[in-house]
């Protein structure tokens, strides 16, 4: 027995167990991204058994995991079942669906990297056993229990590590959401105390970790929690043994087993945050000296540099005042909040308290959101262009603190590259997006950014989705916002965007202007920003878009802005919801020839597009903006005759559609929910 201890310990000491760690995770990376995954389940089955594994509330009622012969997701409008509950649900078999929106969240990736192929709506469920299984009978009380606290998600987001938009979304836009998930510190403060409770009652230290283990088994290992306590566990472990190793070597070993627990949280942005960092911190641990004010620089400096890659990879973004943000949330959160936190959950009367506190900072913490001066967005990047960033931030880090400042001329001169990329690799792109039943297209060309509709939904915002799609594509500001007319579905939104992206110039169509323009104009002058109305033309460098202006209308549609330009020898027309009669006007005053891109006018409706306009203009690509079974029959069956010449792109089928232009080269995408 001894004799293989020692063994163990000289292998566990080695050097090259180290390197071989290192060498399963990047295999493991492998083996994730090249996994080919099916489903099980025939499409045509109608009827499934399974265990409710997870059950969140929804605005239209709730969402339940159930896990049968694999995982599916049921939405249903009313759920009176448990956790652990075995219940029997008839429904269709409905593929999850990809973002729509260049660069956006894809929901379809996410639940196939948890084993979920298929969804299925049904309010058909049947419950066949209650819930037997004392796991499960502690999460309902653990959960039933916070939600009777008002805190509730503060406590969720820092104890239990669960991510919640209301609260994640203000710190993160501050480069803070690290904070939301408990630290290393802070279970060692824990497993210190624990210690010094265990020994006056004599107890074993094993206990401990069993009941670490067991708790994190009932919140199904959260990654930040389950990183901290293998961190403990192995430490015990090899005191024990007498093994010595290396912090590297028990991080290196602890990320394997995490991802033996699970390979797809390489996926997991909070496995990539946590881990990150934590590495960057080991390896430096021994430069991080001085008085406590100097080493809180250099840890802040540290978090902010290690997650300065992961926020261009996620979030497209940088904030550079979180380095100064980080001074201070830091030892509020580890000294105030988290405590704070760990006593509310034990004493009931501190909800109040703590709930008043965790807003007053998160209104802080929004406010601070709103300081963007010295928020950059930079173009996505490729998971290998990631690893290159990372390591670069490695060495950039271990000269920083050796007081080698030089490396920072490397990193300026890297981010100005990436910053100004569109400006030496520029590509003209016209993108017509998919925002439901609305409008929105985007136009690129020379390094101007132009914006014609917000779209506009009263049950979801789509500008977030365009702002994302912009932040990807390294864009920190539009140059115009076009608004093609006063109706919701195509500047419903156009509010939210403005407070929330930088606009530079709004333009408005010819008429007056209605309630909804004139709760925009109450913003644009509000943050100061120029606005037009019925132009004839803008010149946009070597380029112009004219607005074919006939005459003012009696209607809100046919004073639609209706668009022509030509980028690199390509026609586009853009028509809003001008009418037949609109059309009929154009023709009589315009020569326009034949069309390339041709933004078909109101959706589809019959009220457009004639037979006499589609033939005059002969378009090549027809794009159709429309939502799925939306309730007006669009796009009209005559109109889509009329169209049949052209090559007819819808939304609601192909997602938003993409035409790049290089050197006289057209390139035709689109981001189908589909496929």
């Amino acid at each position: 027995m001894i004799s293989y201890l020692n063994h163990l310990k000289k292998i566990l000491q080695s050097n090259y167990i180290i390197i071989f760690l290192i060498v399963f995770i990047f295999l493991t990376y492998l083996y994730t991204i090249n996994i080919k995954k099916e489903s099980i389940y025939n499409q045509e089955e109608t009827n499934f058994i399974g265990t409710i594994i997870k059950k969140t509330k929804t605005d239209y009622g709730y969402s339940l995991t159930i896990k049968g012969k694999e995982k599916l997701i049921i939405y249903t409008k009313k759920c009176s079942y448990n956790l652990g509950d075995l219940v029997s649900v008839k429904g269709k078999l409905e593929l999850p669906k990809n973002n729509t929106v260049p660069n956006n969240f894809n929901y379809k990736k996410y639940l196939s990297r948890q084993n979920i192929f298929y969804l299925i709506t049904s309010d058909d469920i049947t419950l066949l056993r209650k819930n037997k299984n004392i796991k499960y009978k502690i999460k309902i009380l653990l959960e039933n229990y916070l939600d009777k606290y008002k805190s509730n998600l503060y406590l969720k987001n820092l104890i239990l590590g669960e991510s919640y938009k209301e609260v994640y979304e203000v710190y993160q836009k501050n480069g803070l959401a690290h904070l939301l998930s408990i630290s290393s510190l802070q279970i060692v403060l824990i497993n210190k105390y624990l210690n010094k409770l265990f020994k006056k009652l004599k107890l074993p230290l094993i206990l401990i970790y069993l009941i670490i283990f067991l708790i994190l088994s009932i919140l199904d290992f959260p990654i930040s929690l389950l990183r901290s306590c293998l961190y403990l566990f192995i430490s015990y472990v090899s005191a024990k043994l007498k093994i010595k190793t290396s912090p590297i070597f028990k991080f290196t070993l602890i990320t394997i087993i995490t991802l033996i627990i699970n390979p797809f949280y390489l996926y997991n942005k909070g496995f990539m945050y946590s881990y990150l960092i934590t590495f960057l911190l080991m390896i430096n641990r021994n430069n991080i000296t001085g008085n406590k004010l100097v080493k809180l620089i250099k840890i802040s400096l540290i978090s902010f540099l290690g997650s300065m890659p992961l926020n261009i990879y996620y979030n497209y973004e940088i904030n550079f005042l979180s380095l100064i943000y980080n001074l201070f949330y830091v030892p509020i959160f580890n000294l105030i909040v988290f405590p704070f936190s760990l006593l509310t959950l034990i004493f009931y009367p501190l909800d109040n308290l703590f709930f008043n506190f965790m807003n007053k900072l998160s209104l802080i913490t929004s406010y601070l959101s709103k300081i963007t001066f010295l928020t950059f967005n930079f173009k996505k990047i490729s998971i290998f262009i990631l690893i290159i960033y990372i390591l670069l931030m490695v060495y950039i880090i271990n000269n920083l603190l050796k007081k080698k400042y030089k490396s920072l001329i490397m990193i300026i001169t890297v981010l100005l590259i990436h910053l100004n990329i569109n400006k030496i690799i520029s590509t003209n792109q016209v993108i017509f997006l998919d925002v439901g039943q609305g409008d929105a297209s985007f136009i690129s060309l020379e390094n101007k950014n132009i914006l014609i509709d917000t779209g506009g939904l009263f049950s979801s915002n789509p500008s977030e989705e365009i702002i994302t799609m912009l932040k990807s594509f390294g864009i920190n500001k539009l140059d115009f916002l076009i608004i093609s007319h006063g109706d919701y579905d195509h500047m419903g939104d156009g509010i939210n965007l403005v407070n929330n992206y930088k606009v530079k110039n709004v333009v408005f169509n010819c008429g007056e202007f209605n309630e909804l323009e004139k709760e925009l104009i109450k913003v644009l002058d509000k943050k100061k920003i120029n606005y037009y109305s019925c132009i004839k033309e803008l010149n946009i460098d070597s380029n112009k878009l004219y607005f074919l202006q006939t005459k003012k209308y009696n209607n809100e549609n046919d004073n639609s802005n209706v668009i022509y330009t030509e980028l690199d020898g390509y026609k586009f027309m853009f028509m809003g919801d001008a009418s037949q009669e609109r059309e009929k006007d154009i023709l009589e005053k315009y020569n326009l020839g034949s069309i390339d891109f041709f933004k078909v006018g109101h959706h589809g409706s019959n009220t457009s597009s004639s037979k006499e306009f589609i033939d005059k203009i002969n378009p090549k690509y027809s794009i159709i903006s429309v939502g799925k079974n939306n309730r007006y029959g669009h796009p009209n069956k005559e109109v889509l005759n009329n169209l049949s010449d052209s090559k007819i792109y819808r939304t609601d089928q192909d997602g938003s559609i993409m035409f790049k232009i290089k050197k006289n080269k057209l390139k035709i995408e689109t981001c189908s929910p589909l496929k």
